[in-house]
C-alpha cells in the first residue's frame, strides 16, 4: 500500500482506572478546534485544541456508555449504563464558563466539574445500549426480554420551550441465535454499533440531512446493499452491527412511517424492514465507508456521476473484534453492476477503528495502530483483464503501522484551515494524542525498484533481527530480576521463620554428633551435621551450610590462640519435611593431635551478591535493602547468616570403647598407635639421658615413656550424690548411683550403647590420638566436711598414660557437671552446713603447693637434680589434682 506518512503530537492526559481503558466504551469526537471525549467513566471532557486547555468537565450521574453531538443548536447526548440518554447544551455551558472565568486570568484547569443532573435525562431507559443521530431524530437500541428494540424518537425544534421527546415508532427484532443474557442489558462486555447510510440524492434533495457518524454512498453500491425500493424513496438506512456478529440494516422512512408503538409485528410480516447484509461470526466493532476508486478513473466516468450527484463512498467495511473484516462495493462491467464482497483477516483483536476520506482505514490493537488501503488496480498486462478488474476490491491487504500502542478510541477529523487530515487517538493510559496523516496525493509513489526493494527488505531483516536480540536480551534480564525476586522472597520467609523461633525449637535445626569413621584406611573421628527442614518453606539453590570448627586455646603450650576451621556445604534443594545429613573430619590425617574441646557453629548463609549483582553499586544497595543493626546481615555485608545451632565436642564424646564392656578381669585393649610425645614426660627423658653415664645408655635400649617408667596421670572429681540423685532421678531408677553417673557423662558418645545393657561403673578406651583412657566412677564418704556427719558422694576417677588426654577428659568432666550445678541451683537447692575451718587448711595447703610448684617451674636445678625435681613436681600436680573437696 502507500507510504502512510504522520507526525504525533501528545496533548493531554487524563485520569483512569487502574489497569487501564478497556475498548468499547471510550468515545473522541472533533467538531471545529474542539474535542469531547469519554473516557468510559462518568466524566465527560472538553478540550480546546487550539489553546490546548481543557474548558470544561461533565459529571454524569453513571458510566458513559456513548456520546453524540449535535452541531445545531450545540448540544452533547450522553447515554448513561443503566440510566438513559442525557442531553447537555453547550451554549449554556459556554455562558456559565463567561461568568466563572470572569477575572480574566489564563488558567490550563477547567473552572470547575458541571455535574449533570437528572432533569437533563430526556429518555430515561436502563435497557439502552447505544444510539444515533439522523437530523432531528434519535435512534436508540435497547435489548429487553430476549430481543434487541430500535426505537425512533423525534427531537423538537428550537423554538419550542422545554418540549417532549415524541417516541414515533419502535421495531423489536432478534438479528440472530438468543443473546447469552436473559436480563435486561448488553448480553456481553461488547456493545452494538449503530450508523446511517445515505444515497446522494437524500443529501441533495435540500432536507439538510446531518447523522453523527454517517457516510453517503453511491448510487449503485446504495441499491445493490438496501434494494431499489429504498433507492427510489431516497430513505437513510440505518446500520446496525451487533455482537454476535450479524450485519442489519433497518430504513428510516419505514420507522417514521408507522405510527404504532408494536413494531415486533414488523418482523414477521411478508415485508419486514430488517434485513440481514453479512454475518461475521465475531463481535462487530466498526462499520464505514471509503472511497476506494483511483481519481483517474473517476474523471473517465464524470458522465455517470452528473447521474447520480456528488460522488459519495464506494465501500462499505465491517470489522469484527478478532480481526475479520468484510468489505461490499460495486463492480460496474458492461453487462450489470454487481456487488463484490470479500472477506479479510486483520491481526486482532481490534479495539477500534476509523475511516478516512480516502481508501485508507486505520484500525487499533492493543500492539499498534495499522492503516490499511483499498485502492487497488489490477496490473495484468492484458486489457480485457485490466478492464474487466476496474475497481474491483484488493485480494490481500498490507497493514502499514503508525507505532502507536495501546489506543482504544480513534477519530478522523479534517482541519480545514491546514489543509490535513488528523487522527485523534486515546490510549489505554488515559493519553489523547493526534496524528498528523498526509494525504494520498502528497504520498510518494507505492512501486519501487527491485533494487530499492531489495535494500529495503534488507533493512526490515536487519531491523527484525537487532529487534529480536533486543527482546531477547529484556527477556533473560527480566527473567533473572523475576527469578532474584522469587529467590529474595524465599530467603525472607525462612528468614522470618528462623528469627521468629529463636527461643524455642527453631523451624530448621542442625544436629551435630561425633563419630568413629574409616577414612583412608584409617580410623578417625568424624562429626556428622543433619540438616532437618520441619517448615513449611523449601531451601532452594544458594543456600549454604556453615559449619565452624574453633579450637579452644591449649593450656599445654604457651602463647596458644583460638584457631578455627570453616566447612561449607552448598544446598541444591531440601524440600519440606526432609533431611541431609553431611560428614566432615575433624583436624586432617597429617595432624594426629586432636585440640579439644572443639566449638562447632551451624549456620545457613545466602549470599546477596548474586541478586544484587558484583558492581560497586551492590554494597549501595545492600545497604539500602537491610539497615547497619540487622541481626541477619552476615558480617562482611555481603549476604544473610543465620545461626542454627552451637554445641562444643569433647574427650566424652570421642572416645572409642571395646565392642563389650569391661569386666573386674578385663585386659587391656590392643595396641594403639603410638601416642605423641607428652610435654612433661619428653621433659623427664631428657634429663634422664643427661645424668646417666655413656656405658648405660650405650648397653641398654631407650624405653619409651610411660612404659612402667612413669605411674599414669590421674585425677578425682567428688559429687554429691544427692545432687547427682535429683539430677539424674528419672534415669537412675533401679540401677546403683555409679553406673547411672558412668551413663550420663557418656550419654553423648555414640559407642558407649553398650553401658545401657549393664550395670557398668568403669570403662576403658582410647582416645583419638590412640592413647588409652580410663574412666571410674565409685562411690564414697566424705567424713571431715561436715559436722552433721558423713557427706555421701561419688567419685570420678579419670586415668591416662598421656597427661594432656587426661587433662581433656577433666576438662569434660567438669563442664558438665558445672551444667548440672547451675541447673539444680536454679531450682533453689542448697548446700548442708560444713566445717569452715576444715576448709580453709584445705585451702591453706593448696596455696603452699603452688608457691612450691611455681617456685620449681621458675629455678630448674641442674644437672643429675633435674630428674628429681621432675618426679617432685608431679606428685605436686597430683595432689593438686585431688583436692578432699566435693562439688555440693
Amino acid at each position: 500500500m502507500a507510504h502512510v506518512g504522520h507526525r504525533v503530537d501528545y496533548l493531554a492526559g487524563f485520569c483512569c482506572p487502574v489497569g487501564g481503558l478497556v475498548s468499547g466504551k471510550p468515545r473522541v469526537l472533533c467538531h471545529e478546534n474542539e474535542i469531547y471525549l469519554s473516557n468510559g467513566s462518568e466524566f465527560v471532557y472538553v478540550y480546546d485544541q487550539e489553546g490546548k486547555v481543557l474548558k470544561a468537565v461533565y459529571k454524569c450521574p453513571d458510566q458513559v456508555w456513548h456520546m453524540e453531538l449535535l452541531p445545531l443548536p450545540k448540544q452533547l447526548y450522553i447515554l448513561c449504563a443503566h440510566s438513559g440518554i442525557y442531553c447537555v447544551s453547550l451554549d449554556q455551558q459556554s455562558r456559565l464558563m463567561e461568568q466563572t472565568d470572569g477575572d480574566g486570568q489564563e488558567s490550563n484547569c477547567p473552572s470547575g466539574v458541571f455535574p449533570v443532573d437528572s432533569d437533563a435525562c430526556i429518555f430515561p431507559d436502563s435497557t439502552l445500549c447505544t444510539f444515533t443521530l439522523l437530523n432531528n431524530f434519535v435512534i436508540t437500541l435497547s435489548q429487553a426480554q430476549g430481543k434487541w428494540w430500535m426505537k425512533l424518537h423525534e427531537l423538537p425544534h428550537p423554538e419550542q420551550e422545554s418540549p417532549p421527546y415524541r417516541q414515533i415508532s419502535e421495531v423489536g427484532f432478534c438479528p440472530g441465535p438468543e443473546p447469552g443474557d436473559e436480563g435486561d442489558g448488553p448480553p456481553s462486555r461488547f456493545l452494538p454499533v449503530l450508523c446511517c447510510a445515505s444515497s446522494p440524492g437524500t443529501v441533495g434533495s435540500g432536507e439538510g440531512l446531518w447523522c453523527s457518524g454517517g457516510f453517503v454512498l453511491e448510487e449503485p453500491l446504495f441499491s445493490l446493499l438496501f434494494g431499489i425500493d429504498a433507492a427510489m424513496l431516497e430513505s437513510p438506512m440505518i446500520l446496525c452491527g451487533f455482537p454476535d456478529g450479524q450485519l442489519c440494516s433497518v430504513p428510516l422512512k419505514a420507522l417514521s412511517s408507522s405510527q404504532t408503538a408494536d413494531g415486533c409485528h414488523d418482523v414477521s410480516s411478508q415485508d419486514p424492514p430488517v434485513k440481514i447484509l453479512h454475518h461475521l461470526e465475531e463481535p462487530i466493532v466498526f462499520i464505514g465507508a471509503l472511497r476506494t476508486e483511483r481519481r483517474a478513473a473517476e474523471e473517465e466516468e464524470a458522465e455517470d456521476e452528473q447521474l447520480f450527484g456528488d460522488a459519495g463512498c464506494d465501500c462499505v467495511v465491517a470489522v469484527g473484534h478478532y480481526g475479520k473484516m468484510v468489505a461490499v462495493k460495486a463492480d460496474q462491467r458492461e453487462e450489470a453492476t454487481v456487488p463484490e464482497l470479500r472477506e479479510y483477516y486483520l491481526r486482532g483483536p481490534i479495539l477500534c477503528a476509523a475511516c478516512g476520506s480516502g481508501s485508507r482505514m486505520y484500525y487499533s490493537t492493543h500492539s499498534d495502530i495499522s492503516a490499511v488501503d483499498l485502492d487497488w488496480v489490477n496490473e495484468s498486462s492484458d486489457p480485457e483483464d485490466a478492464e474487466s478488474s476496474t475497481g474491483v476490491l484488493p485480494p490481500v491487504l498490507s497493514p502499514a503501522s503508525l507505532s502507536i500502542c495501546s489506543v482504544v478510541a480513534l477519530s478522523l477529523s479534517s482541519r480545514a484551515s491546514e489543509g490535513e487530515s488528523e487522527l485523534l487517538a486515546l490510549s489505554a493510559k488515559g493519553r489523547l494524542m493526534t496524528c498528523g496523516l498526509c494525504s494520498p496525493e502528497e504520498a510518494p509513489p507505492a512501486r519501487m525498484t527491485p533494487a530499492e526493494a531489495g535494500r529495503r527488505i534488507k533493512e526490515l531483516l536487519s531491523g527484525i533481527g537487532n529487534a529480536s536480540e533486543r527482546v531477547s536480551f529484556l527477556k533473560k534480564a527480566v527473567d533473572q530480576k523475576n527469578r532474584a525476586l522469587a529467590s529474595l522472597n524465599q530467603v525472607m520467609n525462612v528468614s522470618a521463620a528462623l528469627l521468629s523461633s529463636q527461643e524455642g525449637q527453631k523451624p530448621i535445626a542442625c544436629t551435630v554428633t561425633a563419630n568413629w569413621s574409616c577414612l583412608l584406611l584409617q580410623d578417625a573421628v568424624t562429626i556428622s551435621c543433619v540438616l532437618e527442614n520441619c517448615s513449611e518453606y523449601s531451601l532452594e539453590e544458594g543456600w549454604t551450610l556453615c559449619v565452624q570448627l574453633l579450637a579452644s586455646p591449649c593450656a599445654l603450650e604457651e602463647d596458644s590462640a583460638d584457631s578455627g576451621t570453616t566447612f561449607t556445604f552448598p544446598i541444591d534443594q531440601l524440600l519440606p519435611g526432609n533431611k541431609r545429613e553431611l560428614t566432615l573430619p575433624l583436624g586432617s590425617p597429617a595432624d594426629t593431635k586432636l585440640d579439644l574441646p572443639l566449638t562447632i557453629s551451624c549456620a545457613l548463609y545466602y549470599s546477596l551478591r548474586d541478586i544484587l549483582g558484583s558492581g560497586s553499586d551492590s554494597s549501595e544497595a545492600l545497604d539500602d535493602f537491610l539497615p547497619d543493626d540487622s541481626p541477619i546481615l552476615s558480617p562482611d555485608r555481603e549476604g544473610i547468616c543465620l545461626p542454627l545451632s552451637e554445641c562444643t565436642i569433647d574427650m566424652l564424646q570421642c572416645l572409642r570403647f571395646e565392642s563389650s564392656p569391661p569386666g573386674p578381669d578385663a585386659s587391656p585393649p590392643a595396641a594403639a598407635p603410638p601416642a605423641p610425645p607428652d610435654p612433661v614426660e619428653t621433659f623427664l627423658e631428657v634429663s634422664r639421658e643427661q645424668t646417666e653415664p655413656e656405658g648405660v645408655k650405650d648397653s641398654e635400649p631407650p624405653q619409651a615413656p610411660g612404659d612402667g617408667n612413669l605411674p599414669p596421670s590421674a585425677a578425682s572429681i567428688r559429687v554429691s550424690s544427692e545432687l547427682l540423685k535429683n539430677a539424674l532421678k528419672n534415669s537412675s531408677s533401679g540401677v546403683p548411683l555409679s553406673c547411672a553417673t558412668l551413663r550420663w557423662l557418656l550419654a553423648e558418645n555414640a559407642g558407649a550403647e553398650a553401658l545401657s545393657s549393664g550395670e557398668v561403673a568403669s570403662v576403658r578406651g582410647a582416645a583419638p590420638d590412640g592413647g588409652e583412657v580410663q574412666l571410674l566412677v565409685r562411690e564414697v564418704a566424705m567424713n571431715d566436711l561436715s559436722p552433721a556427719g558423713p557427706i555421701q558422694a561419688v567419685e570420678i576417677l579419670m586415668e591416662s598414660p598421656s597427661l594432656a588426654d587426661m587433662c581433656r577428659m577433666h576438662h569434660a568432666v567438669i563442664r558438665r557437671i558445672q551444667a548440672l550445678v547451675l541447673e539444680q541451683a536454679a531450682q533453689g537447692s542448697g548446700p548442708p552446713d560444713l566445717r569452715m575451718q576444715y576448709l580453709r587448711q584445705i585451702q591453706a595447703n593448696h596455696e603452699m603447693l603452688l608457691k612450691e610448684a611455681q617456685s620449681l617451674r621458675d629455678r630448674p636445678p641442674p644437672g643429675e637434680e633435674g630428674a628429681a625435681t621432675a618426679e617432685k613436681l608431679l606428685h605436686i600436680y597430683r595432689q593438686l589434682r585431688n583436692p578432699s573437696l566435693v562439688v555440693l
